[in-house]
């Protein structure tokens, strides 16, 4: 069985929430994820506040699967909280001017670096880099999982592109079996509990003409486990004379 990876997303912006500035960076990350065969396992918008950044750190972290990525917060203005608070949920308070990051720094902006943007090579310990292609102020990464890109999509989506080529670039296509049944889900719930964790398993009602539908679909990456799983809902199917169309997809 192929493990999952559990791909997060974390996009810090108050403009965001208070309607001053639309997000682009779910829909680029989500149709980059796509294409790789991918998906998300979360998003979150949130404002730029320390506390709400380090707890949804930590959530992440604790998913032994994640891999994330953050977008903003991490510039050197005082409102900047992400390279100080990534150094917090992820190398126990460490920081360290990174001399790479410092010296791309140097060479875009000579005597202009100093005494601010020079802070932006400031970074949790043993941070590895990602290019910036617009001003050459890096992103970062830790552990190979936890991406951090700057707030602008101009300078983002490049970083994005680069850690899913370089750590995660095209994953197993999936296996997925769907089904329409003329039924309520209350009917299959006994059936429902039988699914294992570990496919991807999900169920939409629908009324069509006055009469219950229930479109189950089950996806994985071992096609066996995908049919001997399914084959439950068509044996409860065929065992209480329910209709049903079935459909075979890979995505």
């Amino acid at each position: 069985m192929m493990k999952k990876v559990n791909f997060y997303s974390v996009i810090i912006g108050t403009e965001l929430l208070n309607g001053r500035r639309k997000d682009a960076h779910f829909s680029f990350l989500n149709e980059q994820l796509l294409k790789r065969n991918w998906e998300h396992k979360a998003s979150f918008v949130i404002e730029d506040d320390p506390k709400l950044m380090f707890n949804i750190f930590n959530l992440i972290k604790n998913d032994e699967n994640s891999v994330m990525f953050c977008f903003g917060g991490i510039g050197s203005t005082p409102d900047d909280y992400t390279r100080q608070t990534a150094a917090r949920a992820f190398t126990d308070y460490k920081m360290e001017f990174n001399e790479k990051a410092k010296s791309l720094i140097i060479n875009q902006f000579g005597e202009e670096a100093y005494p601010h943007r020079v802070n932006m090579a400031y970074l949790p310990i043993s941070a590895k880099l990602l290019k910036n292609v617009v001003n050459n102020v890096p992103g970062f990464y830790l552990e190979n999982r936890f991406f951090f890109t700057p707030g602008f999509p101009s300078m983002s989506q490049s970083m994005v592109i680069e850690a899913l080529d370089t750590h995660y670039p095209i994953s197993r296509e999936k296996y997925k079996k769907v089904m329409t049944i003329d039924t309520s889900e209350n009917d299959l719930i006994e059936t429902m509990k039988k699914m294992p964790e570990h496919l991807d398993f999900a169920s939409l009602p629908k009324i069509i003409n006055d009469k219950r539908k229930v479109v189950i679909s089950l996806g994985g990456y071992d096609k066996a486990e995908v049919d001997k799983y399914f084959d439950l809902f068509i044996r409860y199917c065929e065992e209480n004379k329910k209709d049903y169309i079935l459909k075979d997809i890979n995505f």
